[in-house]
């Protein structure tokens, strides 16, 4: 392990990866297991040391998605290409990631509640798998007022956005060009 506490895995250009705590090659499907334990780790290419960490879990979200059932449709992934290179591309990875922080905190908290409901023994098994069978829903109708709102905030900033642009471009000549488009050209 490093001096930062990072565990440290080389990949080498025959593809393989190489966990420097454990001194053994590894494969993805332990990488994978590395994330699930929570574990902070740097895959790094180990002829120029570039950090290779994003393209490594990237393959294993293309893995998960390519068996059993995928978590993101074709649309949604379409979607998400589209916003590269566009100027709310930045606003985008932050917009999903405080969404993914938000639900992971939802999910720890309805655990954190269950665990207190079994440790009580408040329920016996048949009554606890009905319990849970209201929660999915009920999870699922909370995410989509979340969502919801949400969007609803973020087209807010959006048109509060423009109306800025639109106010601080004011001031320059433009002309209209027909159909409304401003043109900057005389």
């Amino acid at each position: 392990m490093a001096a930062n506490g990072v565990r440290i895995i080389k990949k080498y250009p025959n593809r393989r990866l190489y966990d420097t705590e454990t001194s053994t090659y590894i494969t993805l499907a332990d990488v994978k297991q590395l994330v699930l334990d929570h574990e902070t780790f740097q895959v790094i290419d180990a002829k120029s040391a570039e950090d290779l960490t994003r393209s490594i879990l990237l393959q294993i979200i293309l893995e998960e998605e390519s068996g059993g059932v995928p978590m993101f449709s074709a649309e949604m992934l379409a979607n998400v290409i589209r916003f590269y290179g566009h100027a709310m591309q930045g606003m985008m990875g932050s917009y999903l990631e405080k969404n993914i922080q938000a639900f992971i905190e939802i999910q720890a908290k309805l655990q954190e509640q269950s665990k207190a409901l079994i440790d009580n023994k408040a329920f016996a098994p048949e009554v606890w798998t009905q319990f849970m069978n209201v929660q999915a829903p009920m999870m699922q109708g909370m995410m989509t007022n979340y969502i919801e709102q949400s969007k609803n905030l973020f087209v807010q900033m959006q048109d509060q956005m423009q109306q800025q642009a639109r106010s601080m471009f004011s001031a320059f000549p433009f002309q209209q060009q027909p159909g409304g488009k401003p043109d900057d050209t005389d």
